[in-house]
């Protein structure tokens, strides 16, 4: 088979029509339905195609001989399956017809051709699935269908015959030897980009050119000098004060001269660097030279302290994000002008800058640029999950309130898909009773399951079932799924085996099982809060949790990241929650601005109906008051990052939010009552460090960014900005004099606090940068803050 050569060209009526007449009515062609069509039938038939821009056929050619028939179409566009609600945005149909072999049938001719085919189908990127329909009797190729990795939806009524609708997606196909399929554009495709439809099946990288990765190093660059010196790793000096010039020097090798980086800058309350990104000049022996993420960290390897083994791993994602950063420039240039009254799943697919205080944070190490045009939020593309059932003694499947197995599945499987499973496991002679459905990533079956967990298939404790029908969207944390098929279904959270940003992006069973007792009880008590209902302040509860621990890793005494691997869980959806004329926008879209520099919340401000000192004391009133009433209150602590928040907003002014991924990242730092099955989340933090609860992950972690970008477009002066946030805190504790010792127990407005450093965690280990279980000893501080909400001791501004 490797000797073929297989090429695809399309139809040429005019020097093929014989032929095609000659195939389609062979008695061996019977499902090709034309055993009774005249030459001008063909004739009619294929000019039509020709001309359907949604349709096209081709002539495939195998060692220089023509040899089979290929037909492509959109089916969303065929009058007999547009309305089939299995079809998805993505979706290519095919039909093939190998020639009727005028002697002895050649010994895996067929099979060669259909990969060829399949190479040619999956050459475009926009093609995310290729759509079959055979006829229900013809089992010999349905069975190679099946070879290939399509699945078998259903049964589907098609005039002159009763097909099986079957779907492959791009990832569950099952790849042949790689080799080279030809094909030859015709006019109709003359014009399609390299690496699309007509190209030679391999990934385009058109995004990593010269213009556009100078951009995306300049930004990095900016902004790993803004959060080193942050961090105070490094400390540039000023060169002129008047101009609010700086100069950074850096070490070199031994022998060798240092660069220097000559820039503008203003350092704001938090001592946050506002550099201006055209201003970096980066000079070595006198010489400008162009910047480079890679090489500056290189540069302060000795200063960084991240250790020798671990340094190209920290490279290889300054690398990943750089590629990120050029991808989005090219693809996803959404003007901010079209985000202001924009669906909450396109802002989340428009945000470009990832997490806004680590350096590293598009790594997805294990992606392959098919992967992550496929699975990375930013693309905005839709996939469906794939199923697993996974053997019901070895798997946990824990419940919130009001939940229940059946009404989960009910819910989440559309009607026919879990019949659909149990037909398949009763066809492999098992018992559905004797399983529990978990969904998996597309790319964690294929690289994890399939391989890693290869055993536990082939016993049949774990069993592939396929995609599902609902369409997902990824969300920023890129293993959480919003449903775009069903909006008010859940979320959906999944294991995903990439390297990330200091994590490999597991999800632990074990660590799950309390999940649902978890979201239940801090639901219960932020919905009875009348300060929080008040405020607007809601949670979207983790209701259901499962993970598989069959495996042979879990048998071993200590925990790694293989036991992290085959675990899900489903959260609640805000849609169902969203009032009339409300907009749904997750907090993170607060620090974006678009590639021409233009921020979403200055356009926000503008186009709502108050100023923008009543814009931010409406979002602090349901974003930084809860928080502080659930501190004050409760002992209670959250991850209020921008991407953990979703905010609601009414004439583009904030008026409540969703906090979210909850089972994880919250604390009790307090003697309050709690289950016992909830009692894992109570931590013992000195008193210094519990108020870094609002301090680090509020004050530093969102704010000065927010209060960066609103100084730079000229709406607030920072000065303003953190006397609202001041305001805001004080109001809390006049309005709730009953909570005055935790008030001044946290102290929130002291004069400086404990200085916690992310890059400084992820520096000193790339793989892991905290210890889950006990995250208040993984911390790093970097000597204490100014805190810009502080008073004197007076009662006045400190």
């Amino acid at each position: 088979m490797s000797t073929r050569a297989i090429t695809i060209e399309p139809v040429d009526l005019d020097r093929d029509l014989p032929l095609l007449h000659a195939w389609v009515t062979h008695p061996r062609s019977v499902f090709w339905m034309m055993q009774d069509a005249s030459l001008d039938d063909v004739q009619r038939a294929y000019a039509a195609i020709a001309a359907d821009p949604h349709h096209d056929a081709f002539l495939g050619r195998v060692d220089g001989r023509p040899t089979f028939l290929l037909e492509t179409y959109d089916p969303a566009h065929d009058e007999q399956l547009a309305e089939l609600p299995e079809l998805a945005p993505g979706d290519l149909g095919m039909h093939v017809l190998v020639a009727p072999p005028a002697d002895e049938p050649e010994p895996g001719l067929t099979t060669a051709v259909f990969h060829a085919v399949l190479d040619h189908c999956f050459a475009d990127p926009s093609v995310r699935r290729v759509v079959v329909e055979p006829d229900v009797r013809n089992a010999k190729i349905r069975a190679k269908n099946v070879a290939a990795g399509f699945t078998e939806l259903r049964e589907v009524p098609l005039p002159g015959k009763t097909a099986m609708l079957s779907v492959l997606p791009r990832e569950d196909r099952v790849h042949p030897d790689p080799r080279p399929v030809a094909v030859v554009p015709d006019e109709k495709h003359r014009d399609a980009p390299e690496g699309g439809a007509f190209g030679q099946g391999l990934p385009s990288a058109d995004h990593l050119t010269p213009e556009l990765m100078e951009r995306a190093q300049r930004h990095l660059v900016a902004k790993a000098i803004a959060e080193l010196s942050h961090e105070r790793l490094i400390a540039p000096v000023v060169e002129d004060e008047r101009t609010g010039t700086w100069r950074l020097d850096t070490g070199g090798e031994p022998g060798e001269p240092g660069a220097s980086y000559v820039f503008t800058a203003r350092v704001l309350p938090l001592e946050h660097w506002a550099i201006d990104e055209a201003s970096i000049r980066r000079t070595v022996a006198g010489r400008e030279v162009p910047l480079d993420a890679q090489e500056l960290i290189a540069e302060l390897a000795p200063v960084l302290e991240v250790p020798d083994a671990l340094l190209p791993v920290y490279l290889e994602e300054i690398a990943a994000t750089l590629a990120a950063g050029a991808w989005k420039l090219r693809h996803r240039d959404v003007p901010v002008a079209d985000l202001i009254d924009a669906d909450f799943q396109e802002i989340e697919a428009a945000m470009t800058e990832g997490h806004p205080g680590f350096i590293a944070n598009n790594g997805r190490i294990g992606f392959s640029l098919d992967d992550y045009r496929a699975y990375a939020p930013e693309t905005g593309a839709t996939l469906r999950l794939h199923w697993v059932a996974a053997r019901r003694d070895l798997t946990r499947l824990s419940l919130g309130e009001g939940e229940t197995e059946q009404r989960l599945y009910d819910a989440e499987l559309p009607p026919g898909v879990r019949d659909r499973f149990t037909a398949q496991l009763t066809g492999l002679g098992l018992d559905p009773a004797d399983y529990l459905f978990l969904p998996v990533h597309p790319w964690q079956w294929q690289h994890k399951l399939a391989i890693t967990f290869a055993p536990d298939v082939a016993r049949r404790d774990l069993v592939h079932l396929g995609p599902g029908l609902d369409e997902h969207q990824p969300q920023q944390s890129i293993r959480t799924f919003f449903n775009r098929s069903r909006p008010r279904r859940h979320y959906v959270k999944t294991a995903l085996a990439i390297q990330n940003m200091g994590f490999v992006r597991g999800l632990s069973p074990a660590y799950m099982a309390a999940t649902p007792a978890i979201n239940d009880w801090v639901a219960e008590v932020v919905h009875a809060d009348p300060e929080l209902r008040d405020c607007g302040f809601e949670v979207l509860r983790e209701v259901a949790a499962i993970g598989y621990t069959g495996d042979a890793f879990h048998r071993l005494a200590g925990t790694s990241p293989y036991r992290k691997m085959i675990a899900a869980l489903w959260r609640e959806s805000p849609v169902p929650r969203l009032a009339e004329g409300e907009q749904l926008t997750t907090m993170a879209a607060l620090l974006h601005r678009d590639a021409a520099g233009d921020a979403l919340v200055t356009a926000w401000i503008k186009a709502s109906p108050v100023d923008a000192a009543d814009w931010v004391r409406a979002w602090l009133r349901c974003y930084l008051r809860p928080l502080v009433h659930c501190l004050a209150a409760y002992d209670l602590a959250f991850m209020p990052h921008g991407e953990n928040l979703l905010l609601r907003l009414r004439d583009h002014v904030p008026t409540g939010a969703f906090m979210k991924d909850i089972g994880e990242e919250i604390a009790v730092m307090g003697d309050l009552p709690l289950p016992a099955e909830v009692e894992r989340v109570r931590g013992d933090f000195p008193d210094d460090v519990k108020a870094l609860a609002v301090h680090t992950d509020v004050f530093d972690g969102v704010l000065r960014h927010v209060a960066a970008i609103l100084d730079a477009d000229g709406l607030l002066p920072v000065e303003e900005f953190w006397a609202i946030a001041r305001e805001t805190i004080v109001a809390h504790a006049a309005d709730h004099p009953e909570l005055a010792d935790a008030v001044a127990r946290y102290d929130l407005l002291r004069p400086r606090f404990k200085h916690s450093c992310l890059n400084r965690l992820q520096l000193r280990n790339t793989l892991q940068m905290v210890d889950l279980s006990d995250q208040a000893e993984s911390l790093i501080f970097a000597g204490t803050l100014a805190n810009p909400v502080a008073v004197d001791r007076a009662g006045g501004s400190a």
